[in-house]
């Protein structure tokens, strides 16, 4: 499925994150420069799409959003998204004291 909407993150200048969509790649190259093509991501919607000096990208943001982010913003949302603790659930204490009475195997 082709994407839709190029959306670029950078940091503005009161540092806000600053987020511009674009709906063609071609107003995109006239302010960046093209260095290549991506060939090796993952994600095959996402292969021969331009890669541009100074953006980090392309990557993909839900169905139809390409992404490209400043190195800053890559560095620092990565920093962000790593620090971030993630809840883990766990059993409660009759399931686990189910779980080791019911083991009732013949050897």
């Amino acid at each position: 499925m082709a994407k839709d909407v190029i959306r670029v993150v950078t940091r503005g200048t009161d540092g806000k994150l600053r987020i511009k969509d674009y709906s063609k790649p071609d107003s995109l190259q006239r302010m960046h420069t093209q260095v290549g093509i991506d060939d090796c991501s993952t994600d095959l919607g996402l292969r021969g799409l331009p890669v541009f000096r100074g953006l980090i990208g392309p990557m993909p943001e839900g169905k139809n959003v390409v992404r490209y982010e400043s190195p800053e913003v890559f560095e620092t949302l990565t920093k962000e998204w790593s620090t971030t603790k993630s809840t883990r659930r766990s059993r409660t204490a009759s399931n686990k004291s189910e779980s080791c009475e019911s083991s009732d195997i013949a050897l």
